[in-house]
């Protein structure tokens, strides 16, 4: 079982930055693959980025890449997503997601955990 706890997200004018985290709990971390998506108000749940279990493969949205980085921590049991040059189109729930596999994957059906979500709101 994991559990995940997403945090940093909030209010930002357009051309901020945010660092979202994603807390994990259990051992098996280190052997997951970890995905990032975001759900806008009367939108599919969509994906952004997605990295494998140690960090050598990363996998980006044409909509994020070149703004957005995603990375992780196995020490402690964390995933980032760091998130430049921000605009209104991303104000989303975001959401943090586990694969009970090594490697990444860019469909919501792929991932077997997931955390509550968390709000980004880029003002114009």
């Amino acid at each position: 079982q994991v559990q995940l706890v997403e945090s940093g997200g909030g209010l930002v004018q357009a051309g901020g930055s945010l660092r979202l985290s994603c807390a994990a709990s259990g051992r098996t971390f280190s052997s997951n693959a970890m995905g990032w998506f975001r759900q806008a108000p009367g939108k599919e749940r969509e994906f952004v980025a997605a990295i494998n279990w140690n960090g050598g493969n990363t996998y980006y949205a044409d909509s994020v890449k070149g703004r957005f980085t995603i990375s992780r921590d196995n020490a402690k049991n964390t995933v980032y997503l760091r998130m430049n040059s921000l605009k209104p189109e991303d104000t989303a729930v975001y959401y943090c997601a586990a694969r009970v596999q090594l490697n990444w994957a860019a469909t919501t059906g792929e991932y077997s955990y997931w955390g509550q979500g968390t709000q980004v709101t880029v003002s114009s």
